[in-house]
């Protein structure tokens, strides 16, 4: 898949971070990963479980995170590898209509010329069986969330004006749903990272907690615990939806992880250290 280069203004944060490449290939699954610098941003918003207020500054270590979600191929060879029981994979993906991976024999393909779509019909139980194979992880909350929206507060990964033509959503997608994980360039973060906002939620490492805005805003980044559901964070709006305010970066809500929706799907991250 063949990649614009990183322009300046999209690269020029990272190329002063102590000799830390900018962008590095996760040998197992092929993934892109760029560098989110270590630093403080701008997180949250004003809705009653973004803070409610402005945005505010929290400080993050460093890490790379995907820049784009995994894909229907990506998922394919991952199930092919691993062999998955019928129970796990009943767990981890829903194998349909809306799905363009399908078993044939004793491996797993693509079909519909969807190869390099977003994997769709995962929970995250499927996403994190994904990263324990590929050596890699979910990102946090937080750093999906500086990945999407850079250290300034911007409204959308592009800025601060909602444009649907910069994202995947429903007032641009006709008949289709997703589209591939290179569409749409001029809506990427400023750290190069594609379809923050829009093609599909995306799941987080996160446990889902109402008020951990609240108390990220005081400087409290203890690790949010389960509610009695075991719910997880999902970030990042997507094709099927077209109010705005799901494509803006400090959306967020909760979701049990067993669902495997159309519109659900994942990127990977992972740490500076093991």
């Amino acid at each position: 898949m063949q990649e614009p280069a990183l322009d300046a203004s999209q690269s020029r944060t990272i190329h002063d971070l102590s000799g830390l490449p900018p962008l590095i290939e996760n040998p197992t699954d092929g993934s892109r990963l760029l560098l989110v610098p270590a630093g403080e941003f701008l997180a949250g918003g004003p809705g009653r479980n973004e803070g409610g207020g402005p945005a505010f500054p929290v400080e993050l270590s460093a890490c790379y995170v995907a820049m784009h979600t995994v894909t229907n191929a990506q998922y394919a060879r991952f199930l092919s590898d691993c062999g998955p029981s019928e129970c796990d994979l009943e767990r981890w993906i829903s194998i349909g209509s809306d799905c363009f991976v399908r078993r044939r024999g004793s491996v797993f393909e693509t079909y519909g010329r969807k190869e390099d779509h977003p994997v769709v019909q995962v929970s995250w139980y499927g996403a994190e069986a994904y990263c324990q194979w590929a050596g890699v992880r979910l990102p946090s909350e937080l750093e999906w969330e500086k990945a999407a929206r850079g250290v300034d507060g911007r409204e959308y990964p592009w800025g601060n004006e909602w444009d649907a033509n910069k994202c995947r959503c429903s007032e641009n997608r006709g008949r289709e749903t997703t589209c591939s994980v290179s569409s749409h360039p001029d809506g990427r973060s400023c750290w190069g990272h594609y379809q923050m906002s829009g093609n599909v939620w995306e799941w987080c490492a996160d446990a889902w907690e109402f008020g951990s805005y609240a108390r990220y805003k005081h400087g409290d980044l203890s690790p949010p615990t389960l509610d009695s559901l075991g719910s997880r964070v999902l970030r990042g709006g997507s094709w099927y939806f077209s109010s705005r305010v799901f494509f803006r970066c400090a959306c967020r809500f909760g979701l049990h992880p067993s669902p495997l929706f159309a519109f659900y799907g994942f990127r990977v991250a992972k740490s500076l250290t093991p």
